[in-house]
């Protein structure tokens, strides 16, 4: 039975765009995986880190069948693929492409590997937005709150930490 997911898809590093177009081209190119909607893209200030090197961050929707740890993995690849590097309590860092698995259906799991919803979704406004573009009124499983609702929260928290974003619309 095909789900619902929502991926966060963000790069800093080389050609931006190019690099979200090449991981959306692949994710869609998974088997029995489609890309249904991708969200606007934003131009954002790094968070958790410092660099000179702006994000641009958005949210692709997909229908799926591979099980949540199946896709975590093949995210991984596409990463690798695409000049992603990892290394063991790096942190936060520049880097060609990101994608993170924010919501897999109804579906709530905490493993080592994996945790969903993604447990920052509801404090990043770069996550928030992008989300809020395709489903205002979605409810995040566990939080028992819509998106909007979240979006709007996380605007008004004074103790956000990507309270400054610059968010300009790259369509």
């Amino acid at each position: 039975m095909l789900k619902q997911v929502f991926i966060g898809i963000g790069s800093n590093l080389g050609d931006r765009f190019e690099n979200i177009q090449t991981a959306i081209k692949k994710i869609g190119e998974l088997e029995r995986t489609k890309v249904l909607r991708v969200s606007p893209f934003y131009e954002t200030i790094p968070v958790g880190f410092e660099s000179v090197n702006l994000f641009l961050n958005g949210v692709i929707e997909i229908e799926t069948d591979l099980i949540p740890s199946l896709l975590l993995e093949k995210l991984l690849l596409i990463e690798i693929k695409l000049g992603r590097t990892r290394e063991a309590n790096q942190g936060y860092f520049d880097r060609p492409i990101d994608l993170d698995i924010l919501i897999y259906d109804d579906l709530i799991l905490k493993s080592e590997e994996l945790i969903i919803p993604h447990p920052e979704i509801s404090k990043r406004l770069f996550v928030l937005t992008p989300l809020r573009d395709l489903c205002p009124n979605l409810i995040i499983p566990e939080l028992n709150k819509n998106i909007n609702e979240l979006y709007l929260k996380a605007v008004n928290d004074k103790s956000n930490q990507d309270k400054h974003l610059r968010i300009i619309e790259i369509v």
